[in-house]
């Protein structure tokens, strides 16, 4: 560790030099306003570079119209109104999207030998999920205008959509006047809608279907359905929907999930998670037969059967005419047979399977709990529906590995 601090010591010493300005400055520069900035002198600016602090000079100009003051230094280098470089940056925006902000205040301190603070490591994350979220919204933009450039490239044998939603605890003034989960009890939660998209080109053995690897991308935030169909029509557009042969969306069966998919994806193969349809069955043995698993079990059983052979309407038959003992079960039976018979056409299994597609949204729903839950839906966690947005943006770039392309795209914005 002293070789280290040794070698981060001389490092800033020579980092410095090289920062700082050796030729000639131009008497002026162009200024916001319009006018020419002149020069005055040179400032030095301190600076947290990946080997330490550091002390540079740079050319100063202020404007005698505007008065305002800069140096285009700082721009060139990407230093402008921060302290930190951009390498610092970086890290703190990979374990800002990790970990707690402290935990990873104290991970930079141990692993870079970079004294920050949580509240550093906080903003700078956050600022960088600000920066990914907008450049995302610039895309989005030039989608709901019909000015997406087609995406050259080969063919894709099988692109797959999955959406799904899960709530984020948020402080309680971004959950005033919303109705929570529990009668009588206010929202403690944001639902963060998460879509992703992957690709399938084969089979294993045995004929089932294999996700292609690293395919995966996500995108998603705390947004209406509405917003958030752009959102995901971008990022299917992206990984080249126009370019697919067969194209699928699995859902849990939310209405929101297939409004989308009809104005968005119109013509898709349209799934309903198997997974999620079966549960839909057990909820209701467990509440016909709760003190009696054989029967439970027995007539759970026979309708899952129905569902995996795709008879949905024999399911459906089969659930209205289920004896009710209450007045609560029968219409909770109604509402079941509804659903099941609204997806009918999307619980075609036997179908699916004899293509050799994904019949489960295992995807998304591991990204609920990947992207979303192990970052943000910690104990003790609160967060404001902007910061959580922020954090977000940061975790589905770097889960999607556009990580580099973004800050490619900084460098070459600079």
């Amino acid at each position: 560790m002293a070789t280290r601090a040794t070698m981060h010591r001389a490092g800033t010493a020579v980092l410095s030099k090289l920062l700082s300005c050796s030729e000639a400055e131009p008497p002026t520069v162009p200024c916001v306003c319009g006018r020419q900035a002149q020069y005055h002198g040179t400032r030095h600016k301190k600076l947290l570079t990946a080997v330490g602090e550091l002390v540079f000079e740079r050319a100063y100009y202020r404007c005698p119209h505007c008065h305002h003051g800069q140096s285009p230094r700082d721009r060139e280098l990407d230093v402008e109104a921060t302290a930190y470089s951009p390498g610092v940056r970086r890290m703190m925006g990979v374990v800002g999207s990790e970990t707690s902000f402290e935990q990873g205040r104290e991970q930079l301190a141990v692993l870079a030998g970079l004294e920050v603070t949580a509240k550093a490591v906080e903003r700078n994350a956050e600022a960088l999920g600000a920066d990914i979220a907008a450049w995302e919204q610039v895309e989005i933009q030039r989608a709901k205008q019909l000015e997406l450039p087609e995406v050259c490239g080969p063919a894709v044998p099988i692109l797959y959509i999955e959406m799904d939603a899960t709530g984020v605890p948020v402080t309680k003034k971004e959950t005033e006047g919303r109705v929570g989960k529990v009668q009588g009890k206010p929202s403690r939660t944001r639902d963060v809608k998460l879509g992703c998209v992957f690709t399938q080109t084969g089979t294993d053995d045995e004929g089932r279907p294999v996700r292609d690897p690293d395919s995966t991308t996500y995108t998603a935030a705390i947004e209406t359905a509405e917003e958030f169909g752009l959102r995901i029509y971008t990022e299917a557009w992206r990984r080249g929907w126009s370019r697919a042969k067969k194209k699928v969306v699995i859902g849990d069966g939310a209405v929101w999930i297939w409004n989308l998919s009809a104005q968005h994806f119109p013509g898709a193969v349209e799934i309903v998670d198997i997974y999620h349809a079966r549960e839909h069955i057990w909820e209701v043995a467990k509440k016909l037969f709760p003190a009696d698993e054989r029967h439970r079990q027995r007539w759970a059983e026979g309708l899952i059967d129905k569902l995996n052979e795709g008879k949905i309407e024999a399911l459906v038959k089969a659930l209205r005419r289920t004896n009710s003992p209450s007045t609560e079960l029968a219409h909770l039976l109604e509402t079941e047979a509804a659903y099941f018979d609204r997806n009918a056409d999307r619980m075609r299994y036997p179908n699916f399977r004899k293509q050799h597609l994904f019949v489960g949204s295992g995807v998304v729903e591991a990204g609920c709990r990947t992207v979303i839950g192990s970052r943000l839906k910690r104990s003790g966690m609160f967060w404001s529906v902007s910061g959580a947005d922020k954090i977000i943006a940061l975790r589905c770039c770097r889960q999607s590995g556009r990580f580099e392309d973004y800050w490619e795209a900084r460098l070459a914005a600079a």
